[in-house]
């Protein structure tokens, strides 16, 4: 059984920005560290991802898998689901909600559900979310930051 997690952080970009970087898969290897390999294998009318194969590689964990997105018509929330099962997950649900703050920043809130195919103890299996999540957002926070960035 999978249980979900859920952390916020705040990044100084507009919530627009911010779904520009989540949406732009192809470049996910460029800034963050497990993903190898990130291709778009099939979209939506309107050019976004519908179907997105990851290739990850976080040393004590490898796999590779496919998710399924929807997006909000206004990209305040971005979601996904694994298509089947891959070498390590037997299912992975999650999403991110963006909320505008008056001072133009956005509060990113991720949430993520996985059930492995292997068993981990609880304790360690919570361990191992929280450590997923902060680094995802970190990651997230200092691409969208990052100097040069289009705001």
């Amino acid at each position: 059984m999978a249980d979900s997690s859920t952390q916020s952080i705040i990044i100084g970009a507009s919530p627009d920005r911010v779904a520009a970087v989540i949406c732009d898969f192809p470049s996910y290897p460029e800034w963050t560290e497990a993903v190898r390999h990130a291709e778009v294998i099939e979209e939506y009318e309107d050019g976004y991802a519908s179907q997105v194969r990851f290739v990850i590689d976080a040393g004590v964990m490898a796999d590779e898998y496919v998710l399924a997105y929807e997006y909000a018509e206004d990209l305040s929330r971005v979601e996904w689901h694994l298509l089947g099962p891959s070498k390590m997950q037997k299912s992975q649900r999650g999403s991110y909600d963006l909320v505008a703050n008056p001072d133009g920043s956005t509060t990113v809130t991720y949430t993520l559900e996985v059930e492995l195919s292997v068993g981990m103890l609880g304790m360690f299996r919570r361990k191992a979310e929280k450590m997923i999540m902060d680094t995802a957002l970190k990651q997230l926070k200092r691409r969208v930051e990052a100097p040069g960035a289009a705001q």
